[in-house]
């Protein structure tokens, strides 16, 4: 790959990894509520979660997703409907040691799993792999796509997540805290239905 493109390429996934999301906004939340330490596996799946599904779409499973139009339909309904399960989860979060609060954040295999769920991964990684899946070392490009979107996506998880944590100190209160999660909870809805309503990912 070109040192022009690569540049381009970098550019493209830091930009879209630190954009506002569902993963981002669940690594806020994550954040704020467990601490930075406890998230790691929940950064650590996004991050290697995202990677792959970057090396396996670039290498010929987007075209057979396309192929099936009704599948490609199912998954974005059940991946909305999921995102919008995962924004009540984050709305009715409580503060540790609150009756009923949840001990710890999402595990490393359920963060990669929610990878190939999340519309906002699918758009990227097909607009990438359209602009960047050509020439005759396809495994190469592939490989070099993949460790980039992990690289990426470690940077703006852990940003993230950092994030959340920060502003967890300035939190004086639960209500401050569930005041937060209710807000990221609010971004995912908005996102589910800007992409329902726009096609935006199909």
């Amino acid at each position: 790959m070109p040192l022009d493109s690569f540049i381009a390429l970098v550019g493209i996934l830091m930009a879209a990894a630190w954009t506002p999301g569902p993963n981002n906004m669940m690594l806020a939340s994550s954040g704020a509520t467990f601490g930075l330490r406890a998230t790691i596996p929940h950064i650590a799946g996004v991050s290697l979660g995202f990677g792959l599904m970057m090396f396996l779409l670039a290498l010929g499973f987007g075209e057979a997703f396309d192929s099936y139009p009704a599948f490609h339909l199912t998954i974005r309904w059940v991946g909305a409907g999921l995102l919008l399960w995962v924004a009540l989860r984050i709305a009715q979060t409580k503060a540790p040691g609150e009756p009923g609060a949840r001990t710890k954040p999402l595990s490393f295999v359920q963060s990669a799993a929610f990878q190939w769920i999340n519309p906002k991964g699918w758009a990227m990684c097909i607009a990438v792999i359209g602009q960047f899946m050509h020439g005759d070392k396809l495994l190469l490009v592939a490989t070099i796509l993949a460790i980039t979107t992990m690289l990426g996506g470690i940077t703006s998880a852990t940003g993230w997540a950092a994030f959340g944590k920060f502003l967890r100190r300035w939190m004086k209160s639960n209500l401050h805290l569930k005041i937060f999660n209710l807000s990221m909870a609010g971004v995912i809805v908005f996102g589910v239905i800007f992409i329902l309503w726009t096609g935006a990912g199909a």
